[in-house]
C-alpha cells in the first residue's frame, strides 16, 4: 500500500477570522472554498502538495485546544517569520526552541488556538 497525505482538517468557530490568520499572515493560498451540508469549507495549500481543511463549525471547535494536535510548516528564516508574525500581532506561544543543530522553531497559536509550528531546517 502507497499511502500520500492528501490533507488535514481543523475544525474552525470562524472561517473568516481562520482564514485571516492562515492565508492573510501565513500566505497560504486558498485552492478552493465550498459549501457542504451547510457547512461553510475552503482548502488552502500549494498544488501537488497536502492541504489545510478548514470546517467552519460555528460556536465551537469540534476539535479542542491543547489536545496535542499542531500544524507545522517550513520556514526559510525563523527569524524574519517571527518578526513578520509579531508586526502582525501574532506573538510567539512557545520557542524558539532547538532540538538539533540541523533544526530550530517556535509554534504561534490560531484564531481557535491550536498551535502552528514554523520551522527551519539548515
Amino acid at each position: 500500500m502507497n499511502l500520500q497525505m492528501n490533507w488535514i482538517t481543523l475544525r474552525v468557530r470562524d472561517l473568516e477570522s481562520s482564514l485571516a490568520f492562515y492565508h492573510g499572515i501565513l500566505g497560504l493560498t486558498v485552492e478552493r472554498r465550498f459549501e457542504s451540508r451547510g457547512r461553510r469549507i475552503a482548502m488552502l495549500g500549494s498544488p501537488g502538495q497536502p492541504k489545510l481543511e478548514l470546517i467552519e463549525t460555528g460556536s465551537e471547535a469540534a476539535l479542542r485546544p491543547g489536545s496535542g494536535i499542531s500544524i507545522g510548516f517550513e520556514t526559510e528564516s525563523l527569524e524574519g517569520t517571527m518578526e513578520r508574525l509579531n508586526g502582525c500581532g501574532v506573538p510567539v506561544s512557545r520557542g524558539p526552541i532547538a532540538p538539533r543543530p540541523d533544526l530550530r522553531f517556535f509554534y504561534v497559536l490560531d484564531p481557535d488556538g491550536f498551535e502552528v509550528q514554523l520551522a527551519h531546517h539548515g
